[in-house]
């Protein structure tokens, strides 16, 4: 059955040659014609073909001059939903080419994309998705919100490694053919641990799977040059890797993620979306955010965080924190938080019921709330700490000190 609206030539010869992504995608979405937006047609003139508003909005003026210039947008009409330039700078900057903005969908934040992802490849109460625990807990709601099991193959956390059992995912998805996704998170969190490329390639060219492999970058551009697998799309048909500017660019408030992967998945993506999901305010600030001199300034701040992220790691490392309980940090230390273990002062052994101690009082008492993750595998005793300011980063310090000191 043919994906609508793809070009037959884009699926002559994929690679590896087993997957076939007609075997993947539900066969109601393949046979989707999704719904026509009075924008996929025309985006200027007299539009009176919408629906819309055409006084436009009467939000009063508050005075202040950057909410009068986000009033001065025709908040009226609805969005471009095509976002093409957008995806145009994106491929550039993750693709190296703005002709390859045909491999990028824009989603409202990652979560969306792993929603339509298990929409648009999984049969409610039928097929399977793999984690590999510890890992970010959305892929399990997104499965339980969409009916579906999940098989877990845990990472390999020996010494804080974090890393794939690529054997024990194998074996997992030769036994289930009903597994059609596999979520990998590079650098995971709440590990910050890079999964090497050779490790997700090998899953690709394993003939004994015949689904997506998907990557979560989230935390990509705090990790070192050249560990995205962002490329591999251009050159598999069978992954699938998603972004943010959340992280890295600082705006998780606008709501914006991304799918890098084979045109014929874009277009799945493409035709389930719902019609106009980027918002105008939204595409404006990403645009901005993509431009020379925000490419700029987000890769000024990003090496202001990793810099900082290196002087907490000394910090902890030092006798102040050592002698009061404070392990060495866990995982690759490649995103932009780091994931430290609360060690028992007699046993010097992981102690979560202190690190959750420690993590209460922070909150409630001294006004410095990071994360308890204790309960997760490999991570006894363990509080992820997210990397602040200069100002807050000292704030902290001397906070945990005190609240180490008194537990």
């Amino acid at each position: 059955m043919p994906i609508h609206g793809l070009d037959p030539a884009l699926l002559a010869a994929p690679k590896p040659p087993h997957f076939d992504i007609e075997r993947v995608i539900r066969p109601n979405i393949q046979a989707l014609h999704p719904y026509r937006c009075a924008r996929d047609d025309y985006q200027s003139g007299i539009l009176l073909d919408a629906n819309e508003n055409a006084l436009g909005h009467a939000i009063p003026r508050s005075g202040g001059t950057e909410i009068d210039d986000m009033l001065d947008v025709d908040l009226h009409r609805y969005p471009d939903p095509a976002q093409v330039e957008i995806k145009a700078r994106l491929a550039e900057m993750r693709l190296g080419a703005r002709d390859k903005h045909g491999h990028v969908f824009l989603g409202v934040g990652s979560d969306e994309v792993i929603d339509l992802l298990m929409r648009v490849c999984c049969v409610p109460g039928k097929d399977r998705i793999l984690t590999t625990p510890p890992t970010y807990g959305m892929y399990g709601v997104c499965a339980q919100v969409n009916d579906l099991e999940v098989t877990k193959v845990p990472l390999r956390v020996e010494g804080g490694a974090f890393q794939l059992h690529v054997d024990r995912i194998k074996d997992a998805c030769s036994s289930d053919p009903s597994i059609k996704l596999i979520w990998l998170c590079s650098p995971g969190n709440p590990t910050g641990t890079p999964i090497p490329l050779r490790d997700i390639k090998e899953i690709l060219e394993f003939p004994g799977f015949n689904g997506f492999v998907v990557i979560d970058e989230a935390y990509i551009d705090f990790a070192a040059e050249g560990s995205s697998a962002a490329k591999l799309a251009t050159e598999y048909s069978n992954v699938c890797i998603l972004q943010t500017l959340s992280k890295g660019f600082g705006l998780a408030a606008i709501r914006l993620g991304a799918a890098i992967a084979h045109p014929a998945l874009i277009q799945v993506l493409t035709n389930t979306k719902a019609p106009y999901n980027i918002s105008t305010p939204s595409a404006m600030l990403a645009l901005q955010a993509l431009s020379p001199k925000g490419l700029e300034g987000m890769r000024a701040n990003v090496k202001t965080l990793t810099t900082s992220r290196e002087a907490l790691l000394r910090e902890f490392a030092t006798p102040a924190f050592t002698q009061l309980g404070v392990g060495a940090s866990l995982g690759g230390n490649s995103a932009n938080f780091i994931l430290l273990p609360i060690l028992n002062r007699q046993t010097g052994e992981p102690d979560s019921q202190r690190a959750a101690r420690i993590y209460k009082s922070l909150a409630e008492e001294r006004g410095v709330v990071v994360r308890y993750r204790g309960n997760e595998l490999g991570c006894a005793g363990c509080l992820r700490i997210t990397v602040g300011t200069a100002e807050e980063n000292e704030v902290m310090l001397k906070r945990f000190r005190e609240a180490l000191e008194n537990m």
